[in-house]
């Protein structure tokens, strides 16, 4: 029984692996994502059924492992250093003049030009586990950065979430690319554009600073030390070099390293080329800066290498580089044009952003007639007045942005002077600007121009839990005005979700002649479904919809602790500020953000109309206990008995307070196994250190 479960498990881990190596790596997707989930569920199920047959590359093991105290240094195989840069067709005639100079006379040169991601370089180490049910299979061993080019972080655990990384590579694949089980993979740690903007929108609607770009967020997001933050932030792996596992080339050649890393299942940036003479080289250089901007992520210029691994070995390398390989990087894009306007746009969260409209400009290949100001402050710093010429720059940001305003005797200075409006462009509220913040903001949630974040956020898992209600349908639903808010979903009918429609193209399979027809969005079937999931969502606890709401800084568990306490919307609507900051986790910005939220009438009347339809406004009040009241505690290592959560959750039941980090205001440090970092803080500090048996005399007084 047991070897056929085993088969069975191993079957399907391989056609997961397989799906998601088509999505993650190929971006060509062969089955639904309901259907994708079904796989992963039978899965799961069968390893809950048989956990010893659980292995570590299963799929469903990427997200696992328990939060590191720190990371531990690795030196790596060989070094990783950095390019030099050239900027400038001189520049890389003359580098490419010293590569043949230096080779000799009878070196074949030919090069590979690869894009240059703007990420951060990362290296995989990958061995054939000896009690592996796979052998002869390859196992991802270790993830690390490149630190100081000798010595690296291992990040191995947060490296397991990337789903373009593979946990393991199939013998047979190998095989068919000549590449041994035991190896090192080096490439570039990305953020998708389309998840840096995902991640900033959700950032703003935490009230925190979106990032400043998508190569610092992902630095940021692969060292942060909780392996879930960076399974949630879609990043993704791209390879560039293939080596032994003591840092030499495994193949002869580059272009023929990349096809075998693209054989054995890793993403490989697709545009690249084998090519034999500078010119071509300064073409694919042209060629790259002219599709930058349809990319999908950043790149900052062209990497150029020699392909032949042997000539490589024979240039060598100065102090901090390679001389077989030098980077082609693209200069800022801009222009000067004139600021004809300054409009206010706001984004989902209700951030209000002023927007420059500018006399049409092109730059870098793409007419530019809007830039971003940012916020208030940034229009301060510039001293911008509507009418003035600006310099505008399109370089590694998404948005193209004003850098500064241009002041000669060809570009006279503007006339007016800009103000923020009052109130909302969109929706009318009155606008607020909280003390020390530089953002104004629109704080009603069903505003028209926030509303579609408003009802993904509302309907998304962990919070109203509505299955089906996706972007296509959200966006039908407010463009042919079936939906004007939140509570709208709770009065749609089956006949509003059957006007919904999308047009289906289909080829011909003999003439090849496309058609389009339009068809249902949402079928009979669906249909019920989704009405069936509005219609439970009601049955959600009051601490849903607070979260549902979307209020600033009200988080899931913050979202459970103002329900706990105050036990009813009402009572919450009606807290002051002090009462508020009673609640564990609640200071003074929460508590404004709070009261911002309800002070404004149309949200207040949004709670009604929800109460009306049937949603739970009410909760059980935590019974309180005092026993740790005013205590601060800081969890580290693994505890014998009790895991984190269960341990922070008793904590907070007796009062206490549970942080993330060390200082003088802890009270105690409850230490485990393997505690790190935190115990080290906390004995430098003389702050009391105890073990679990300590804490529950605590607990029990």
């Amino acid at each position: 029984m047991s070897d056929a479960v085993q088969k069975k498990l191993e079957a399907l881990r391989e056609k997961i692996r397989h799906h998601e190596y088509l999505y993650y790596v190929l971006d060509q997707p062969s089955v639904s994502d309901a259907e994708f989930d079904d796989l992963m569920r039978e899965l799961k199920r069968l390893e809950a059924e048989h956990p010893t047959l659980v292995t570590p590359d299963s799929p469903t093991q990427r997200v696992g492992g328990k939060p590191k105290e720190g990371f531990l240094k690795v030196a790596h195989s060989r070094a990783m250093l950095s390019i030099d840069n050239v900027t400038s067709e001189t520049e890389l005639r003359d580098w490419d003049r010293r590569v043949r100079s230096l080779a000799g006379e009878n070196a074949d040169i030919s090069y590979v030009c690869e894009y240059k991601m703007d990420g951060l370089s990362m290296a995989l180490q990958y061995h054939d586990a000896p009690d592996s049910n796979l052998p002869g299979s390859a196992h991802l061993l270790r993830g690390l950065t490149r630190g100081n080019g000798t010595i690296g972080e291992d990040v191995t655990t947060n490296v397991r979430t990337i789903r373009s990384v593979p946990l393991s590579i199939s013998q047979a694949r190998l095989k068919k690319a000549h590449v041994p089980p035991t190896f090192e993979v080096r490439g570039e740690i990305v953020m998708p554009l389309a998840a840096f903007r995902k991640a900033n929108e959700e950032r703003e609607a935490q009230g925190l600073e979106p990032a400043a770009n998508p190569r610092n967020y992902a630095a940021g997001t692969i060292r942060t030390l909780e392996p879930n933050i960076v399974a949630q932030r879609r990043l993704d792996f791209y390879a560039y070099f293939l080596l032994t596992e003591t840092g030499e080339d495994l193949l002869p050649e580059q272009s023929g390293a990349l096809d075998a890393l693209t054989a054995i299942g890793f993403r490989v940036n697709p545009h690249r080329e084998a090519i034999t003479s500078i010119e071509k080289v300064l073409a694919f250089v042209e060629k790259a800066e002219s599709t930058r901007n349809s990319l999908g992520y950043e790149i900052d210029g062209v990497v150029i290498k020699v392909n032949s691994a042997a000539v490589q070995r024979r240039l060598g390398y100065t102090g901090r580089a390679p001389r077989w390989a030098v980077a082609y990087k693209f200069t800022a894009r801009g222009g000067i044009t004139q600021v004809e306007d300054i409009r206010v746009q706001v984004g989902r969260t209700g951030k209000l952003t002023p927007v420059a409209v500018l006399t049409p400009v092109s730059i870098g290949g793409t007419t530019v007639s809007r830039a971003t100001l940012h916020n208030a402050d940034e229009i301060e710093r510039l001293g911008l007045l509507i009418g003035d010429y600006v310099k505008v720059e399109r370089g590694g940001d998404v948005i193209p942005k004003v850098v500064e305003v241009v002041e000669d005797n060809e570009h006279p200075r503007g006339t007016r002077e800009f103000h923020f409006p009052t109130h909302c462009p969109d929706c009318g509220s009155e606008i607020v600007r909280t003390e020390g913040e530089v953002d104004y903001r629109c704080v009603n949630v069903d505003c028209p121009a926030r509303l579609t974040g408003s009802l993904l956020h509302f309907a998304s898992r962990g919070v109203m839990n509505i299955e089906g209600l996706g972007e296509a349908v959200v966006a039908q639903l407010l463009e042919r005005k079936l939906v004007r808010s939140i509570a709208g979903l709770y009065t749609l009918t089956d006949d509003d979700l059957a006007q919904l429609q999308h047009e289906v193209v289909t080829r011909d399979k003999k003439t090849g002649e496309e058609k389009t027809r339009t068809q249902a969005l949402v079928g009979p079937k669906e249909r019920k479904d989704l009405l069936a999931e509005i219609e439970g969502s009601k049955k959600a606890g009051l601490d849903r919809v607070l979260f549902g709401l979307g209020i600033r800084f009200v988080g899931a568990r913050t979202a459970q602790l103002l329900a706990e306490e105050f036990g009813s919307m009402e009572a919450l609507m009606k807290a002051t500020p002090e009462e508020l900051e009673r609640v564990n986790e609640v200071g003074p910005r929460v508590s404004e953000a709070i009261r911002e939220f309800f002070d404004e009438p149309k949200n207040r009347d949004l709670v009604h109309k929800l109460e009306v339809a049937g949603l739970t406004m009410t909760a059980e009040k935590r019974k309180k206990s005092s026993q740790l009241e005013g205590l601060a505690f800081v969890l580290t290592g693994t505890l014998p008995n009790l895991s984190r959560e269960d341990a922070k959750a008793r904590i907070e039941a007796a009062g206490g307070r549970v942080s993330g980090s060390v200082s003088k205001k802890t009270n105690y440090v409850v230490a485990g196994e393997d505690a790190g970092s935190k115990l080290d803080k906390a004995r430098e500090l003389g702050v009391n250190v105890i073990d679990e048996a300590a804490l529950e005399e605590l607990l029990h007084g």
